[in-house]
């Protein structure tokens, strides 16, 4: 019973979805963090996202400034899973 709780969670924390940075136009970028069930929470999406940006700017010797932050909003079911997206800038 232990090992198919394990492998259950295994494969729920697998289909978790993180978009690394990617460009989303003239100076922006976008960073995306979703959780891979309802059961999560979204405390820590949104500040793994801002990390995650904030890192990316640090490495170019640049500061962040975030555009914009959107997250999901609960009822966390049918797919509705928690999820923060992060449009932000890289300035000196």
């Amino acid at each position: 019973m232990k090992k198919f709780i394990l492998v259950a969670a295994l494969l729920v924390a697998g289909c978790a979805a993180n978009s690394g940075v990617f460009s989303s136009g003239s100076s922006t970028f976008t960073v995306s963090r979703q959780a891979a069930t309802g059961f999560s929470g979204s405390g820590n999406i949104k500040a793994e996202a801002m990390t995650e940006a904030n890192d990316y700017c640090q490495s170019r010797n640049l500061q962040m400034e975030v555009v914009s932050v959107k997250e999901a909003q609960p009822p966390f079911i049918l797919g509705n899973f928690p999820k923060a997206e992060v449009v932000f800038k890289c300035t000196k």
